[in-house]
């Protein structure tokens, strides 16, 4: 969850998400003790080699979860095994006990066994409610599940209502399926377009990965951002969604600016005709009408990634145009679903979050099953 440079949650829908799951195992009378992690302490260490407690402690999470618990959350230290272990078995039933950063021992990220089993002997049954990290194969969302038999082990309620949406979206999407993906890189998206072409009559292009497709086509794109080891792939992929039958939109025109900054000069540009020194930062008007077409004719809507930096208020209202559009189309029947990350930050900046209906915990966990793709963090579970 992010929080401002006082240490204060500025959006808590990541733990409000996982609340039914909480409330649910402290009304059958047991001891809760809950794991997650923050940022990444190992690979942002002092001058000294030390962790930084202080900007990575999960201890500022404590006084928020107690109000929405409605009752005290104890915090203990996993660095501290011994102490953790003593608090843990003195837990009476309806108590909560929240840990730290399970990033701060390095065993985290590896998926390391000795710490698994460690955590794993704190409590009697273990249950994964992290959609967000289930496509990692970490100590605490994998590796701790083989210390569980069958039966000691399950999914929260979160985990199961996101893998029905993704199932929802691959196996009955009613048409049209128009998925909109932005976002900076073709790489960074390569399986999912894969999947998508030939499952949706419209893919909507935005954001940085649009001037690769544009350049893979012979477009002029100045100094727009461009994989140009990925212009033979990305014309592969236009030919492919020809070929089966999905049409891929690109931006007709783009917002374009002299220099990555807030305050850079900018201008309106036909997408495949910027000039040199100039790079495209939004999508244009006229890319944002016609998107905004597509949109409001579609009855299945998938959205993922920015149509351009939406940080940035000058190069925000192709964005913003695509969550109007998608919030409109719901108002009108449409099923809408938000894939995590820039999208539902996109959709929460405009104010937009309850005109969707659905939105991710997990951007990359959600790429990953509409990819195809296994999670660890499930199947850990489920063998």
């Amino acid at each position: 969850m992010p929080l401002n440079s006082s240490n204060a949650i500025t959006d808590d829908s990541r733990m409000t998400a996982a609340l039914p799951t909480l409330k649910y195992i402290l009304d059958q009378d047991a001891a809760l003790i809950l794991m997650s992690h923050r940022g990444r302490p190992q690979k942002k260490k002092k001058e000294d080699g030390s962790i930084d407690v202080d900007k990575f402690t999960m201890r500022y999470l404590v006084d928020h979860l107690s109000e929405l618990l409605g009752r005290e959350v104890l915090f203990a230290d996993i660095m501290n095994r011994k102490k953790t272990a003593e608090k843990a078995s003195k837990l009476e039933p309806g108590q909560v006990m929240l840990l730290e950063n399970t990033r701060f021992d390095a065993g985290e990220k590896k998926g390391d066994e000795e710490f698994a089993h460690w955590l794993a002997s704190l409590a009697d049954v273990y249950v994964n409610d992290a959609f967000g990290t289930a496509h990692r194969a970490h100590a605490s969302t994998a590796t701790v599940a083989k210390f569980f038999e069958r039966g000691q082990k399950t999914l929260g309620f979160l985990i199961e209502k996101e893998l029905k949406e993704a199932d929802h979206l691959l196996q009955n999407p009613e048409k049209p399926f128009t998925a909109i993906i932005g976002g900076a890189k073709v790489s960074d998206k390569i399986e999912l377009l894969k999947q998508l072409i030939g499952q949706v009559d419209h893919l909507l292009i935005g954001g940085g990965m649009a001037y690769t497709f544009i350049k893979s086509r012979g477009g002029s794109i100045g100094s727009s951002l461009c994989e140009k080891d990925k212009l033979d792939l990305a014309f592969q992929l236009l030919e492919q969604a020809e070929q089966k039958g999905t049409l891929i939109h690109l931006p007709e025109d783009s917002v374009i600016a002299d220099d990555f900054q807030e305050d850079a000069k900018s201008r309106l540009s036909p997408s495949n005709e910027i000039p040199e020194g100039w790079m495209g930062l939004d999508i244009g008007p006229k890319a944002r009408k016609k998107y905004r077409d597509v949109i409001l004719k579609s009855k299945t809507l998938f959205w993922n990634g920015p149509m351009g930096v939406f940080e940035f208020d000058a190069f925000s209202e192709g964005t913003k145009s695509i969550a109007q559009a998608v919030a409109d189309a719901t108002a009108n029947g449409a099923y809408s679903s938000i894939g995590g990350g820039d999208s539902v930050a996109a959709i929460h900046k405009f104010g937009m979050a309850d005109r969707v209906s659905f939105m991710s915990t997990g951007g990359g966990a959600m790429l990953k099953l509409l990819e195809g793709a296994s999670l660890p963090g499930i199947d850990a579970i489920r063998t």
